[in-house]
């Protein structure tokens, strides 16, 4: 009996990493599509918002990581919202970007965006049935909720992220296109970026020191701002690092996210450069923000006692103040 629980523990762990994921699709698909030109972008929603939502006052967007899980992080959403008292005027939005492989495990129709892989957590184009960046998604997402006629009392969009999500969040703050509509409309845009195992650096300043030779690559993007993804095309570095530094950014990490050999965080030398550890790294990008501007408006958050746990950290008190700006 011990050894048939033993075995089943190990298959439930093994089916949690990102790696299965990756090789055998993921297990839940979610259930909503939003169209969009290049094709059906899968999403999870805790209100239809396809009718008008008055009592809707702030739109969390929250985004998955690695495993693509978004009804759980669209649960997550919902808890932190429940807890904070907002669930009736907040509508979480998880965006989902699947790739060949779920498709096919789920049977989705072929209409439905999907990306190569990982590529989606760097802003790459889907491969299929149309191209559109993750970010342009993203974009397109920001664009539904700036209509009045949907969304008559809406004031304010939360992009937040957690691990993978948080990556897409912070490289998506630094290379976000403008969306003047909601400065017309009076809707503010914020990020919170929770628990990433690497940030995107202006310059090749890093705060550990490492052989450049053994780590050519140290500064390609989504580390840094060689070989910037299409999305991001006809701006420089320094346009980029001055949009950046004005968005309202809040860095959410967990107290005790400093395992160096967690199995999902990245070892490549490129994120290796930035730390050993999460809660290292996060600090140490912060500081790097603070010294090339000493004037920064970003924010960072400890959560104490939680480590690489997206759904702890946004119900924490910690994470529910920075969501929903208590």
């Amino acid at each position: 009996m011990n050894k048939r629980l033993g075995l089943l523990l190990g298959l439930l762990i093994t089916c949690s990493t990102p790696t299965w994921a990756a090789e055998h699709g993921v297990k839940v698909v979610s259930p909503d599509r939003f169209h969009l030109d290049a094709g059906d972008l899968s999403v999870g929603l805790s209100q239809d918002w396809r009718q008008p939502l008055p009592q809707v006052t702030r739109a969390l967007i929250i985004v998955h990581g690695r495993l693509r899980n978004a009804m759980t992080y669209l649960e997550s959403g919902e808890k932190a919202a429940q807890a904070a008292g907002q669930n009736t005027n907040t509508l979480v939005i998880a965006p989902q970007f699947l790739n060949q492989t779920d498709l096919k495990r789920n049977q989705i129709d072929s209409q439905t965006l999907r990306w190569n892989s990982n590529d989606w957590m760097a802003g790459e184009p889907s491969t299929g049935p149309g191209q559109i960046s993750s970010y342009g998604a993203l974009d397109q997402i920001i664009k539904h909720l700036g209509n009045r006629t949907l969304f008559p009392n809406l004031k304010e969009i939360v992009v937040a992220g957690h691990s993978g999500g948080g990556q897409v969040v912070q490289r998506f703050a630094l290379t976000g296109h403008d969306h003047p509509l909601l400065q017309t409309e009076g809707i503010s845009l914020r990020y919170v970026v929770a628990n990433p195992s690497s940030y995107a650096y202006f310059s090749p300043q890093r705060p550990v020191k490492f052989d450049v030779a053994s780590c050519p690559g140290f500064n390609d993007w989504k580390y840094g701002m060689q070989n910037l993804p299409a999305y991001a095309k006809g701006q420089s570095a320094e346009q980029l690092e001055q949009a950046y530094v004005s968005r309202n950014v809040t860095y959410l990490l967990g107290q005790q996210d400093t395992d160096p050999n967690h199995p999902a965080l990245d070892k490549s030398c490129g994120a290796e450069t930035q730390g050993a550890y999460r809660l290292i790294r996060g600090h140490n990008y912060f500081d790097y923000l603070k010294q090339r501007h000493p004037q920064l408006g970003h924010k960072l958050v400890e959560v104490p006692g939680i480590g690489h746990d997206g759904d702890k950290m946004f119900t924490s008190p910690e994470g529910q103040k920075v969501l929903f700006n208590q």
